[in-house]
């Protein structure tokens, strides 16, 4: 089968011909709060397309063994823009510049939140966790829509 390549020459359509591992992450630092907190888990797709407003996992550019959650900003010269939803932590981007194409690991596709704690489980409790456990995390929080929070479940910093 020959594959079918854009023109630059890279792979294209692997999402349509289902070659993409899924898994899980969890999020264990707040640079992605409110979209994700730590605790929440993604269920991400390896070797995904990603677009400018995806969550991805990717590795820490000067850790190359720590893998973090960002998002996608836009694709630059060398690679991506990354940058957190939480504009006090600046673990991203603005601190190590263009993260190298090859690092993004893979695309948040749905986040998952744990349930309430055994004491929190009220009626009240488990029905606002019900109806935000589950969650699309395809792009970004827009002005225009200030209180929806589009969230990814990964395990990473």
């Amino acid at each position: 089968m020959q594959e079918q390549v854009d023109e630059r020459g890279q792979e294209v359509d692997r999402e349509r011909r289902g070659l993409l591992r899924i898994g899980l992450a969890e999020v264990y630092n707040p640079s992605m709060v409110p979209t994700l907190n730590p605790g929440d888990q993604l269920v991400v797709r390896y070797g995904a397309v990603v677009r400018p407003g995806d969550v991805v996992v990717l590795r820490h550019p000067f850790r190359q063994d720590l893998l973090i959650v960002k998002r996608a900003v836009e694709r630059r010269d060398g690679g991506w823009w990354v940058t957190g939803d939480n504009p006090l932590v600046e673990n991203d981007s603005r601190e190590f510049g263009t993260v190298p194409e090859e690092f993004v690991v893979a695309r948040a596709w749905v986040r998952l939140r744990r349930p309430p704690r055994a004491g929190q489980r009220s009626a009240g409790a488990l029905l606002s966790w019900a109806a935000s456990a589950v969650r699309s995390v395809r792009s970004a929080p827009s002005a225009a829509s200030p209180g929806r929070s589009l969230s990814r479940r990964l395990r990473a910093r």
